[in-house]
């Protein structure tokens, strides 16, 4: 926490893991806005921005987040990022509300990270619940949760965080 620090994309992308336990310290909102702000630039199909995000972060808001999902770990500020399938591009019976939502999420994490801001991606969550709380419109259809925050100093390690398949075994040239 502390001072903002730019990292080099290499560096974001090999430190970003996924926390499970997160401080109490609150997230502040110039590091809020700036992680919002890159979900709003990400690429979607066609650039239908077909996305909608929910802050979480008032009491009742936590309260309520809870009842869909016991995988806030103690965050402060949760997203709910949803995708409208009559807005995104469609082919066919195929729509790409969700692939455009990861990858608005997966920029937030990346820029969150960046920040120095924890986070961990989730789709553990009781669809229902989110849409009923949060009164969430019927366009909208949640895709995921992106808790976001400060670790907590007893927060275990990710031990997946490093595993990775060799570049061998995940791309072949033809």
């Amino acid at each position: 926490m502390g001072g903002e620090t730019i990292m080099e994309f290499e560096e974001i992308i090999r430190k970003r893991t996924s926390i499970r336990k997160f401080s109490k310290n609150k997230l502040e909102q110039e590091k809020l806005d700036k992680i919002l702000e890159a979900g709003r630039l990400a690429p979607t199909a066609k650039n239908s921005q077909p996305i909608k995000i929910y802050v979480v972060q008032s009491e009742e808001g936590i309260k309520k987040l809870d009842k869909a999902s016991r995988c806030r770990y103690g965050a402060s500020t949760v997203l709910i990022i949803c995708g409208n399938k009559e807005e995104a591009y469609h082919k066919g019976d195929y729509t790409t509300y969700e692939m455009d939502s990861c990858i608005v999420t997966t920029h937030m994490m990346l820029e969150a990270t960046n920040l120095d801001v924890d986070n961990i991606w989730i789709e553990s969550f009781d669809e229902s619940t989110l849409i009923e709380e949060f009164n969430i419109p019927s366009e909208y259809t949640p895709v995921c949760l992106l808790p976001l925050g400060y670790k907590a100093e007893d927060c275990p390690i990710n031990p997946l965080h490093n595993k990775r398949k060799s570049i061998e075994e995940i791309v072949e040239y033809k």
